[in-house]
């Protein structure tokens, strides 16, 4: 036995049985944990922490957590002090937790998704609106108007198209909002 595990798994024999044994003292050290402090913590998880599903993770993680910590050669003084001080840092660790809430939670509570379009629509109206009194306005502002608004253009491919400098084109912008205000104003479009 002691060469065919030499020699397949490149484990010494020795080195094996000593983590068999490691590994045997440490179940038994979590058993006798499990059975004494088990219910302690579930009291103080509860106290912590009002979800009882969360509850009973937190206490099994607290058990997988020591149990690793054993497997890996660690030792422990105190086991209950050991085992509240794991609980207490993942209780921590689950209220440190971006909250994140399903969107089947709400639906089971009695919500319905909804995406209201009447602000939409009427934004969409109004533009319309604008854009039909944008047609009469004079013919020199009614050209950079639509190219800006309608066009949605910037002062550098205005100037381009136009062949005037970017701030006769926007004091023009500037003098047709005016009087598409005014024009707004008495048409109550706006």
């Amino acid at each position: 036995m002691k060469i065919f595990m030499e020699r397949s798994w490149g484990v010494s024999y020795a080195g094996f049985m000593s983590n068999q044994i490691l590994l045997d003292e440490s179940s038994a050290q979590i058993s006798v944990a499990y059975h004494s402090y088990q219910k302690l913590l579930t009291l103080y998880a509860m106290s912590k922490v009002s979800d009882r599903a969360a509850c009973d993770d937190l206490v099994q993680n607290t058990f997988m957590k020591t149990w690793a910590y054993l497997v890996g050669g660690g030792k422990v003084a105190a086991m209950k002090a050991f085992l509240f001080h794991i609980l207490r840092n993942l209780i921590v660790d689950e209220y440190r937790k971006h909250k994140t809430v399903s969107l089947d939670v709400y639906l089971e509570k009695g919500a319905e998704p909804s995406h209201d379009t009447t602000e939409h629509l009427i934004d969409s109206f109004d533009g319309d609106a604008l854009v039909a009194q944008i047609q009469h306005l004079p013919e020199k502002y009614r050209a950079v108007m639509r190219m800006r608004y309608v066009q949605d253009l910037n002062l550098q491919e205005m100037s381009s198209m136009t062949g005037q400098s970017k701030n006769a084109i926007a004091v023009q912008i500037h003098r047709g909002l005016a009087k598409l205000k005014t024009l707004c104003k008495e048409s109550d479009v706006a």
